[in-house]
């Protein structure tokens, strides 16, 4: 059936931000090439993508 307005909201939301989350993986994986076939448990990729984040902020000087 048709979605009510409060679900046809939350729709939106929630593809607004995957597509923040899909764009910010889509950045890592382009600058960090190693990240393209990791296969590890989500902790070990955690854990990864934050030293990435960490270094892609220093190289864009974002460090505040």
């Amino acid at each position: 059936g048709a979605c009510t307005d409060v679900q046809q909201q939350f729709n939106r939301a929630h593809n607004g931000v995957r597509a923040i989350g899909e764009r910010g993986n889509s950045l890592l994986k382009t600058t960090f090439k190693a990240l393209r076939n990791v296969s590890l448990c989500p902790w070990s990729i955690g854990r990864i993508t934050a030293a990435a984040l960490v270094l892609l902020h220093f190289d864009h000087n974002r460090t505040t």
